[in-house]
């Protein structure tokens, strides 16, 4: 089973690697945090070198189907996040498969 990695566990990270206060790590994560979600809600994309991209896609209205009963019903149009990864991590993701 794989572990999930949260935020605080990070930011623990982060501070023992780079001598820094937990606190300060936590302030600058939020505030980085907070840029993207500002940017991506103005319809920008975020690139993060050797990372990936975050960019907003708007998916169209579309009828869907409730998998146990049948029942169509309408699912109304809306903006989402789609993570696109780096060719660097695609390339260390495919070096670590089993």
């Amino acid at each position: 089973m794989t572990e999930t990695i949260t935020r605080a566990r990070l930011s623990e990270a982060a501070a023992r690697r780079t001598g820094s206060s937990k606190a300060d790590v936590a302030a600058v994560g939020e505030a980085m945090f907070a840029l993207m979600r500002k940017a991506l809600m103005e319809g920008e994309n975020v690139k993060l070198t050797a990372f990936g991209s975050l960019q907003v896609r708007e998916r169209a209205e579309r009828l869907g189907r409730n998998p146990r009963t049948g029942t169509a019903h309408r699912i109304s149009p809306r903006r989402t996040v789609i993570f696109t990864p780096s060719a660097q991590l695609r390339a260390a993701l495919d070096k670590k498969t089993p």
